[in-house]
């Protein structure tokens, strides 16, 4: 049996990571959901050959997803997700009132109900590792138990993206399950994918002919001054003169010690997320350079191919909150050729 022959789904698609690590293990993604517009136009341009539903998942039927493909239940290979994960992200789930009534939260269940309609012969749910510990998520568990899917001690499991060839840093959950048996683990890689490999093949920024590449900033004189201090190769907000502190660094010192930060050029780098163009949101400012990365570099740490294209139509933030919600490809790559591996077994 082809590879090319497995048939899968991808529910809160956003720009398509997950879509296109999927692809890269082989598998035909027949149809993608996603609710925002400038995401959708995104996976579009990218995965013009796949039907995806614009429109808000609760208000989709799955059996007219599985009529629309020309599939019955149950001849669906992988159903695959990540449900918006803001409900459980670390930052919210301290504020513990917030993330226990953020309505996003159960979106979880519409990831089941599809589950309960499509019966795909195998699941893979992708999410932050806050969720590892919430009730949700054991009901889902103990749901398709009762459905007949195969989990167990290892279906769920908390990785970093890092130890996959993702040169970043990225704590998340991964969820398993098949009607079929156990799905193998994957290989982690013998090495780490530095900050420095990733960018090797980028022309400067400014005079590379990638838009994304090339878009400006525009920051204060402040704030360049404030940046232009910060030590190359790895230095913090902490090694600026004390006059260039922000009043809240001043009030708390150790609060948020990766802003103004450079990423360092044999390391991977920090957790890209959607301020990740934002040097005062995070470890985000060039090794060597006296700016910010670019949203092409952003997009290459989350390991898109330069090719990959992203609607700039609602402007810079929206391009990175798309790039920083994004699932990495090669993570994604990875675990999907287990699951290949696990389906092609069955058909033999």
């Amino acid at each position: 049996m082809s590879q090319a022959n497995l048939t899968a789904v991808d529910l809160f698609c956003g720009a398509g990571g997950l879509t296109l690590g999927l692809k890269q293990a082989g598998f035909n993604v027949i149809a993608g959901v996603e609710l925002n517009p400038v995401a959708a136009e995104t996976y579009r341009l990218n995965h013009a050959d796949i039907n995806i539903y614009e429109k808000d998942i609760r208000h989709i039927n799955p059996a007219d997803v599985l009529e629309d493909a020309n599939l019955k239940p149950g001849e669906l290979d992988l159903l695959a997700g990540c449900p918006p994960c803001q409900g459980f992200s670390s930052q919210r789930t301290r504020n513990k009132t917030n993330a226990q009534f953020d309505p996003r939260n159960d979106l979880i269940f519409e990831f089941f109900r599809f589950v309960k309609t499509m019966l795909p012969k195998t699941i893979m749910l992708e999410n932050v590792p806050a969720l590892a510990k919430n009730w949700r998520i054991l009901k889902l568990k103990k749901d398709l138990e009762e459905l007949g899917y195969v989990v167990n001690e290892r279906s769920i499991s908390i990785h970093d993206a890092a130890d996959y060839g993702v040169p970043q840093r990225r704590r998340r959950l991964l969820f398993k399950a098949s009607r079929l048996g156990i799905i193998s683990d994957a290989p982690k890689a013998n090495e780490i994918t530095t900050v420095k490999e990733a960018f090797s093949s980028l022309r400067p920024a400014g005079e590379s002919g990638d838009t994304l590449h090339d878009l400006g900033e525009e920051r204060s004189e402040i704030v360049k001054k404030r940046i232009s201090l910060v030590p190359k190769n790895g230095g913090s907000r902490t090694d600026l003169p004390m006059e260039y502190w922000l009043e809240c660094h001043k009030k708390n010192p150790g609060g948020y010690r990766d802003v103004y930060g450079r990423m360092r050029w044999e390391d991977v780098a920090p957790t890209i997320t959607g301020g990740c163009h934002n040097p005062s949101k995070g470890r985000f400012i060039h090794p060597e350079l006296d700016r910010a990365i670019t949203l092409r570099e952003a997009a290459i740490l989350q390991t898109f191919p330069m090719s990959y294209q992203f609607s700039l139509t609602q402007g810079k933030d929206a391009v990175a909150l798309m790039i920083g919600n994004a699932l990495p490809p090669k993570f994604i790559e990875i675990h999907a050729r287990e699951y290949a591996d696990h389906l092609k077994e069955e058909r033999q």
